[in-house]
């Protein structure tokens, strides 16, 4: 599987109401214009501006809110254990596997194993050459407390919402952390917003 890495800003700097330029988000959309069939798999809370933007091409969404169930993902128990945990917050495997899945900003709110478990998880529910599409606090010591909203405006744009002004350290994966957390993935695209 493959993943596009978009590193954003602070998200201050992407307050409620602005929007970012999202590139890789665009290409991966770009993706479900051939008039086949696609999965997307959505791990952030459900928007109508995503419901809306996939609901205009051939294929299925997926929506399983992980950022509302962090203290289920991110805990301190062996691997097997926090994968089960996990898979019961996705949705059930079904023949038809993901073709693109949206991380959002879920990432910087979870702990290596924890980010190691989910995308086991994930791979079980994607085909080969899956997209994951994720966005990463890199260049930043701090981010929201919680993980903010990210809602499609148009296939290239998305509108950060900040749920939270209180702040907290940020874990700055670098691609070589993630390589290490994410096996079986590897990098397509990386893109410093």
């Amino acid at each position: 599987m493959s993943q596009a890495l978009c590193r954003q800003p602070h998200p201050s700097a992407v307050a409620s109401g602005n929007l970012l330029n999202a590139p890789l988000f665009h290409s991966m959309v770009e993706r479900m214009k051939d008039g086949e069939r696609h999965v997307v798999l959505d791990l952030g809370p459900p928007q109508a501006g995503t419901v809306a933007l996939f609901g205009a091409y051939r294929c299925r969404l997926e929506i399983a809110d992980l950022a509302a169930n962090l203290n289920d993902i991110d805990q301190d128990l062996p691997a097997r254990q926090l994968q089960a945990s996990i898979d019961r917050l996705l949705p059930d495997q079904r023949p038809e596997c993901a073709d693109l899945v949206l991380c959002w900003d879920l990432w910087n709110y979870l702990s290596r194993p924890a980010l190691k478990a989910l995308m086991k998880c994930v791979a079980k529910r994607s085909k080969k050459g899956t997209l994951v599409h994720a966005l990463v606090v890199y260049a930043e010591r701090q981010m929201p407390m919680i993980p903010d909203r990210y809602v499609p405006i148009d296939d290239h744009s998305l509108q950060a919402v900040a749920l939270s002004q209180e702040m907290r350290a940020a874990p700055r994966y670098s691609p070589e952390d993630l390589s290490q957390c994410l096996p079986g993935y590897h990098l397509e695209r990386a893109m410093l917003l």
